[in-house]
């Protein structure tokens, strides 16, 4: 049987949960496809994905803190809406728990941030990753190695 490697091409399901639940549950739908070392995964979790073989169903669980790294405060920022409105749609609403989409200032993908307050005149989000500092259970199915 194959087994993962660290720039492993893999198909399988998987669901990443935090103590709120599901994250991300593929098991319903499509598998998902991805390729290990590209950071679609973050390192711990593609850490304990290396060595398993092809047709393995397990899960792991991570210490809060060690998926996806402890919450930053530097990274909750007040935003301009002067600023949003130059670099997307000017007639934008923002709520409070929306995700947005920003591109990287190098123009190369993306990164998003989560509304938590909304002003006149600005609007506050978190950039950590929802499960920043948080306990993480990961549970996959491998389906395919290449």
């Amino acid at each position: 049987m194959p087994q993962i490697e660290s720039s492993s091409f893999l198909t399988l399901h998987y669901r990443l949960s935090g103590p709120q639940g599901d994250i991300i549950n593929t098991f319903d739908d499509k598998p998902a496809t991805l390729s290990l070392g590209t950071g679609e995964l973050s390192p711990a979790v593609e850490q304990r994905l290396l060595g398993l073989e092809e047709g393995t169903h397990t899960t792991f669980d991570l210490p809060a803190g060690a998926a996806f790294g402890e919450r930053n405060a530097e990274m909750i920022q007040w935003v301009a809406k002067k600023l949003l409105a130059q670099h997307g749609d000017p007639l934008e609403k923002y709520n409070v728990g929306d995700v947005v989409q920003f591109p990287a200032p190098s123009g190369e993908g993306t990164y998003a941030g989560a509304v938590k307050e909304v002003q006149a005149d600005k609007v506050l989000f978190d950039f950590n990753h929802p499960l920043a500092g948080q306990p993480v259970k990961f549970e996959v199915k491998v389906i395919g190695v290449l």
